[in-house]
Parts: C-alpha cells; structure tokens; sequence
C-alpha cells in the first residue's frame, strides 16, 4: 500500500515537471514547427511565410507537426513515468 502512495505522489510530481518540459514537432522540412509542454497542451505554432501560399499544404503540414509533437510529449510522459515505476521497483505492463 505505501508504494502506491508513493507511485502516486511521485506521478502527481511528475505531472507538474511535465508542465515544464517542451517537445517540438516538425512538418514540411521544418515550415511548421509546433511546440507541445508534456501535458500535451500547444503552446505555439509557427509557420514559415512560404508555407502561406497553399492553404490545403498549409492544413496538412499543421496536422502533422501537431502529430510529431504529440507523439513526442507521450513518449517523454511515458519515459519519465516509466523511470518512476522501476525506481520504486513497480513493474506495471502495458501501463504506459
């Protein structure tokens, strides 16, 4: 019981690091450029002027960077969080 309270303590922490912790996310070699925190949240978008000139490229290289930088933020949650089960000696598969 005490190493699920701990598990849970640590994961609310780790939850609070997250918050403070950026991925970037890229589309177009680098015409889109999406910044996502570890909770997942968009914090900003960035977009070249030449990726203006094509509204449906446009479209497509914003849902990709935000893809990327998706993937990115769940896998550094899931790192961080997986480094905190084998610390307490907690294998939880499939979890994560």
């Amino acid at each position: 019981m005490k190493q699920v309270q701990r598990l849970q303590a640590r994961v609310g922490e780790i939850k609070e690091e997250l918050a403070n912790k950026e991925v970037e996310g890229y589309a177009g070699g680098g015409m889109v450029k999406v910044v996502v925190n570890g909770r997942q949240e968009v914090l900003s978008v960035t977009i070249e002027p030449g990726a203006l000139e094509d509204k449906e490229m446009l479209e497509d290289l914003v849902v990709a960077a935000m893809n990327d930088a998706l993937r990115k933020s769940r896998a550094l949650m899931e790192e961080e969080l997986s480094r905190v089960t084998s610390q307490l000696g907690i294998n939880l598969p499939g979890l994560f």
